[in-house]
Order: structure tokens, then C-alpha cells, then sequence
């Protein structure tokens, strides 16, 4: 019930014409999450194309980061890792424990497992809380596994 009020409350706002803001961007992008039954029937070359969008409105290399994993589901792998590794340099993103996280699983799926394991290492250092820490590591062991 909650999913459908969302839905028109954007569908309202798109009539309005206020689908270009910031807030109705996120929303968009819920959207077509919400709508597909599985992350495989998401729509997300839609979701990347709105992340640009949003990225254009508000720059943020967090806001990139999530379009690098929509470009990755949209595209393919390597093309979320060229601009994951974009991003390897920027300070606000140093300390933020999903960019070696992210990093880690598209060099996974590339079969770069070496590289991978090292990155899922790094984004376990920088977990702030221990379930995002033994996920990281899990995936790490995994990687090793793989090699």
C-alpha cells in the first residue's frame, strides 16, 4: 500500500512537472526499483540515466558511485569499474568503506579475484559496523577461494 502511494505521489508530481528535482529524481529511481520483481527485471539503464541526471543537479561522488553500480548492471562490469576507479581519489570517498566494497565485487565478476580479495579486505577495514565488516570478509574468502 505504502509502495503504491509513493508510485502516485510521483506520478502526481511528474504532472506537475516537478520530475527534474532532486527529491522526485530519488524517487524515480525507488521507482523502478519497486517496480521490478527481481534485480535482473530492473530497469537499469532508466536507473543509470537517472543517476546522471541527478549527478548533473547535485554532484556527489557518492551519487556517482551508485550510478557506477547501475552502469554495471546496465552495461556490464567494466563499465562500473571505469568509473568506480575514477573515483579511487576523491577525498570524501577515502574512508567510505562501499567504494573498495563496490571496487571488489565488479573485479569479482571480471574474474580478477586476486584484486578483488584485496579490495573486499580494504572495505572491511573501513566497516563501521561488524555485519558490513564480516560481509566484506566473507566476500574476501570467497575471493580467495576463487583464485
Amino acid at each position: 500500500m505504502l509502495i503504491q502511494r509513493g508510485l502516485a505521489a510521483l506520478a502526481h508530481a511528474e504532472e506537475l512537472g516537478g520530475a527534474r528535482g532532486f527529491y522526485t529524481l530519488q524517487a524515480a529511481i525507488v521507482a523502478c526499483h519497486a517496480r521490478a520483481p527481481t534485480a535482473a527485471a530492473t530497469d537499469w539503464t532508466r536507473i543509470a540515466a537517472l543517476y546522471a541526471e541527478l549527478a548533473s543537479l547535485a554532484p556527489s561522488p557518492v551519487i556517482e558511485l551508485n550510478r557506477a553500480v547501475a552502469v554495471a548492471m546496465a552495461e556490464g562490469a567494466q563499465a562500473g569499474l571505469d568509473i568506480v576507479d575514477r573515483l579511487a581519489e576523491e577525498p570524501a570517498l577515502k574512508r567510505y568503506h562501499l567504494l573498495p566494497g563496490v571496487r571488489g565485487d565488479l573485479l569479482f565478476k571480471l574474474g580478477r579475484h586476486s584484486e578483488a580479495r584485496i579490495a573486499f579486505d580494504h572495505a572491511a577495514a573501513l566497516a563501521t559496523n561488524r555485519r558490513e565488516r564480516d560481509l566484506m570478509l566473507k566476500r574476501a574468502r570467497e575471493a580467495l577461494a576463487a583464485q
